[in-house]
């Protein structure tokens, strides 16, 4: 790492320390099972394995029991269960079967298995010639059981396609999917992907598989120019024909859908193969009809559920981000009514169930934010629904935290149900019956598994009781649990510091910080400074406990994570202020907030350095250039430095126009950009800047980054070392825009931590 002796030690110390922080798990699902009159949750959690650099799932189950009201005790099993090379886990809705699926390499089949509580009851090899990859990345991904569990819809990639054949003498005539001795596949035509995550990725259809067969169809009459996903069963027709719902966007061109809730799709309807015994008797044929669109009238509709009672269809909307151009907004949700016979027809009234929140007052709901996994881990439950029948449950962002949500589908009540007195994140994992189990915590406190209990004071009123529960998950090192109790977090109003320029209420609310810093009182100074700058724009730093936070807070450094006007969870009108004034606006509110904290004495101006990724990495440069002399030290993070040169190769052309541009950047978008918008991407980028930077800067890069490429950061970097400017330029041969994979995570936060406290302390 280009350290000498006197630092050896101290890289020594933070590299025990950060493994001691990134050997905490996380829990991706978690599912509930009644048995033997009581109840059984089985969380799926994920950890880093270093040593193999890739991450390690595994399973580990508890049963439930509650003697009191007041009371309730997890039994948890002696050790978790490892669950290598598994893709996806996903419980029928009785609990009595399970499917693994194992994605295998590519060309290689894809193995499904059916467990039941003794082991393994059935294993299926699914060929390439078939389908390929099944997705599991929470966007296309869509697994769902039908009513009688002898069926499982799921979405995964099309065929190989055939591919021109060459020998010796030439081209080969017919097309082969098998390789001949003397003769070599052509690459064919190129296909466009859906950009960042999902290189190599084939286009996403609809499958079907009988479990007790093992066949397995495809589901005809799909739209071929269609990309689908998240495909669930409807409720059964009066003749037993079976329905699927799902997710479908246009392919035409498509731009990176990665953490881009701005891409048009809508609800289609479909019926399925494998028509039940009945239809076939009656002659009806199971592949007559055509595909159904449902949501004509909307500009995007995802993540369909239907009640209990089969009556209606709820789905939420990013509408705002597709009709302004937004990358994310504010998200709304919606129902239309299902046919009484359960046979689909256009066109369906949709009706909203919550609208989207322009202007969010002070503490009052600012609407929903939960259509992004790719940016939080807060999608909806495949069964959300309270034993009423009309009550959904969701996580939702809420200022700086996340929060629990209920919602009447019928009237549009939205109440917040966990604690509204704590500033902790809170998300709900699994439900209980009408109780929830659920995990919170904060950036100083590791994670902790919660039980809600329905409380119904009267038919009218309810109200929630939150348990503590015992839980191994989340142990960690005496080192971390005594580093985290010494430490404290608070959420802090920022006002805004101009308001001439906005036209909006919602831009001129206050907007927030997340402050983290020492219990103990230094006797001269305070604690270095990291602000710490979310990505995006349109996304936002949470109270919840981010392991790698953590990590360099426990190095003695307070930690500042800024908000700006733009982030989710205050609002549209507030999201919708920053476009067309990036690298000013969000500027702007991040240095005043560094000097909110300073005027208020928790910081020492000279010991402050910056860190973000992407558009966190976009502020980070744009700050050492702007105020070169108010930061002692930069880490930037896949960063975007020169729309200019990004607009050419980047999988989000459109994002480049719409942030530095406005909403008449959406409008003059084009593939092929004039110079008058080349002037106006470079004079809105931090290269623009370079010439006045003096800070140490260490840039980290992911060489597989198709969203922020990697020439980007490295023309700033070369810029940086041409001026004198000392700079430190990482690279990760495999890694993609988080820079995620387990080592490459780890040895990014070393050298930041390494580097602040080179140049901070």
């Amino acid at each position: 790492m280009g350290l000498d002796a006197s630092a050896e030690e101290e890289c020594s110390y933070q590299s025990r320390l950060l493994q001691d922080f990134m050997n905490i798990p996380s829990i991706d699902k978690a599912w509930t099972f009644t048995s033997n009159g009581g109840s059984q949750v089985m969380f799926s959690l994920t950890q880093p394995n270093l040593q193999a650099n890739k991450k390690r799932k595994y399973v580990l189950s508890s049963q439930i029991s509650r003697s009191h009201s007041d009371t309730i005790e997890f039994q948890w099993a002696a050790f978790p269960i490892e669950m290598g090379g598994t893709s996806i886990i996903a419980p029928s809705p009785s609990g009595s079967k399970l499917l693994v699926v194992h994605n295998s390499q590519i060309g290689s089949p894809t193995r499904f298995e059916i467990w039941g509580q003794c082991g393994v009851e059935k294993e299926f090899h699914i060929p390439a010639s078939i389908h390929g990859y099944v997705f599991s990345d929470g966007w296309f991904e869509g697994i769902s059981w039908n009513y009688d569990e002898t069926l499982i819809a799921y979405v995964a990639e099309e065929p190989l396609p055939a591919k021109p054949t060459f020998t010796r003498s030439g081209f080969k005539k017919g097309n082969s999917m098998q390789d001949d001795c003397g003769s070599w596949k052509g690459q064919g035509d190129w296909d466009e992907g859906w950009g960042e995550a999902y290189a190599g990725k084939r286009q996403p259809e609809l499958f079907v598989i009988n479990i007790d067969s093992g066949e397995v169809r495809g589901v005809e009459k799909t739209d071929k120019s269609l990309s689908v996903g998240q495909v669930v069963w409807a409720p059964l027709t009066a003749d037993s024909q079976q329905y699927l719902v799902f997710v479908g966007w246009p392919s035409a061109r498509k731009f990176g859908i990665k953490y881009c809730t701005n891409r048009r799709c809508a609800l289609y309807a479909i019926e399925a193969p494998f028509v039940k015994l009945e239809a076939q008797q009656s002659g009806t044929n199971a592949n007559t009809s055509s595909m159904v669109k449902l949501t004509d009238t909307i500009s995007s509709a995802m993540f369909p559920r239907f009640s209990p009672d089969g009556k209606f269809l709820v789905f939420l909307s990013s509408k705002s981000a597709v009709d302004s151009g937004a990358h994310c907004a504010t998200d709304s949700l919606h129902r239309i009514a299902w046919p009484v016979d359960g046979k689909p027809c256009p066109p369906a009234e949709i009706i909203d169930v919550v609208p989207v929140v322009m202007h969010a007052h002070e503490d009052s709901f600012p609407g929903l934010y939960c259509s992004n996994p790719g940016l939080y881990h807060s999608n909806i439950l495949s069964q959300p629904w309270l034993s009423d029948g009309h009550i959904i449950l969701l996580t939702s962002v809420w200022g700086s935290s996340q929060a629990i949500l209920s919602i009447d589908i019928i009237s549009g009540e939205v109440l917040r149900i966990s604690p509204s007195n704590s500033s902790f994140s809170w998300e709900i994992l699994a439900l209980d019956g009408d109780n929830i189990i659920a995990v919170c915590s904060s950036p100083v406190n590791i994670p902790e598994i919660k039980y809600g209990c329905l409380v119904r004071q009267n038919t009218n009123e309810t109200s929630w009781n939150w348990l503590d529960t015992a839980s191994p998950i989340f142990r960690s090192s005496a080192k971390v649990n005594i580093l985290s109790s010494s430490h404290q977090f608070s959420i802090l109003k920022i006002p805004v510091s101009d308001t001439s320029e906005n036209s909006t209420e919602g831009a001129n609310e206050p907007y927030e910080a997340i402050f983290v810093s020492s219990k103990l009182k230094k006797r001269s100074g305070c604690d270095p400074l990291v602000a710490i700058l979310h990505g995006g724009p349109h996304a936002v730093s949470l109270t919840s406990f981010c392991n790698t936070s953590a990590f360099l807070c426990s190095l003695g450094f307070n930690l500042l994570m800024v908000n700006y006007r733009g982030s989710l969870g205050f609002g549209e009108e507030a999201l919708q202020s920053l476009p067309g004034k990036v690298g000013s606006q969000d500027v702007k509110d991040v240095l005043h907030a560094i000097d909110y904290v300073i005027d208020m004495g928790f910081a020492d101006s000279s010991k402050i350095s910056v860190t973000g990724i992407s558009h966190g990495g976009f502020l980070t440069t744009h700050l050492i250039g702007q105020a070169p002399e108010k930061f002692a030290a930069a880490a930037a993070l896949n960063p975007v430095c020169n729309f200019a040169l990004m607009v050419g190769t980047t999988d989000i052309p459109d994002w480049c126009y719409f942030e530095a541009l406005g909403s008449e950047g959406k409008l003059s978008f084009t593939e092929a950009p004039k110079a008058q918008h080349l002037e106006q991407f470079y004079n809105k980028s931090p290269i623009s800047h370079v010439s006045k930077v003096k800070a140490p800067t260490l840039v980290l890069l992911g060489s597989k980054d198709l969203r922020v490429p990697i020439p980007d950061g490295l023309q700033y970097a070369r810029a940086l070392k041409e001026k004198g400017v000392e700079v430190k330029v990482v690279m990760f041969p495999d890694d993609i825009h988080p820079i995620d994979k387990p080592q490459s995570e780890y040895e990014s936060f070393l050298n930041i931590g390494v580097w602040f406290k080179k140049y901070c302390c």
